[in-house]
């Protein structure tokens, strides 16, 4: 597969649940459908991408094959879809089942630092 081809996403491996969820779609990438960026490392430049490095960090982006930038629980659907669990990517789009993947996904994104130990008073007084 062609890098061009390749689902992107830019992910904060300082995370420890964001590095979890990495390590398993690393594990099932056999194709090399994905590109991991992690946007925690300090060679990486948001601003190279035309992206802001705060707005990365607030919740995970990625950016699909066809070069479009997406956002949250899509990213994700992007990813699974990439090393062919598209079973459960039809399952994510359900009525309501949507709607609380959203929901429960802004909240994670808001408390992340908090739920991961790595709340300071900056930044968990933004959230």
């Amino acid at each position: 597969m062609s890098a061009a081809g390749r689902v992107e996403v830019y992910f904060d491996g300082a995370c420890p649940l964001c590095a979890g969820e990495i390590a398993l779609l690393r594990r099932l990438d056999r194709r090399g459908a994905i590109r991991f960026t992690d946007i925690a490392e300090p060679s990486f430049d948001a601003a190279a991408l035309g992206l802001d490095g705060a707005v990365l960090m607030a919740r995970i982006h990625g950016r699909a094959a066809d070069g479009t930038l997406v956002e949250g629980v899509e990213v994700f659907r992007q990813l699974y879809a990439a090393v062919g669990l598209r079973w459960i990517v039809a399952l994510t789009r359900l009525p309501g089942v949507s709607h609380l993947l959203d929901a429960g996904y802004r909240w994670f994104a808001r408390n992340r630092l908090r739920l991961t130990g790595r709340c300071d008073d900056v930044a968990c007084a933004r959230a």
